[in-house]
């Protein structure tokens, strides 16, 4: 299946007109992953709060609370403040294995008003999962996120 990344944004982008707050915004943005990618098994936000990375709405298996910057591909991807794709996550240094049946992972880092806020971070028990292509759709989709989503009352 291929993904329709232009619907997606789309999508994301009426569900932001309704409601800017971050907290609906991102959970639809997690679900609107999940129902339109295959061979997923986690899509979901981490957000900066006290120098941390801690759980935000996501889709799938429950999940680590808490990330370390700089640790694991979420904690790296916001460190560096760039695109991780991971091809397989047990040649990670240092993955955090939340759900042992990822084996590739990509992470997006999140802006708002120009500071770094927290990532987007999808999952896949399938090796190689994440293409070039995706990341391009992906970090489109993210960056209507940037634009739209209101994270005052957060940060």
């Amino acid at each position: 299946m291929t993904t329709d990344y232009e619907l997606m944004t789309m999508q994301l982008r009426e569900f932001a007109k309704e409601e800017s707050d971050f907290l609906p915004l991102l959970s639809n943005a997690s679900a609107l992953i999940m129902a339109s990618m295959d061979r997923l098994n986690w899509a979901g936000f981490y957000l900066i709060k006290d120098g941390a990375l801690i759980l935000g709405p996501f889709q799938g298996k429950p999940a680590c609370i808490r990330i370390a910057v700089g640790r694991g591909v979420c904690g790296t991807a916001f460190d560096k403040d760039e695109t991780l794709r991971v091809e397989n996550v047990h040649e990670f240094k240092g993955h955090i294995a939340c759900d042992s049946a990822s084996n590739s992972e990509i992470v997006i880092p999140l802006h708002h008003d120009g500071k770094l806020v927290g990532v987007m971070d999808i999952d896949s028990p399938e090796l190689s999962r994440f293409s070039i292509e995706d990341q391009k759709g992906l970090e489109a989709f993210a960056a209507v996120l940037d634009e739209m989503a209101d994270y005052s009352s957060y940060v």
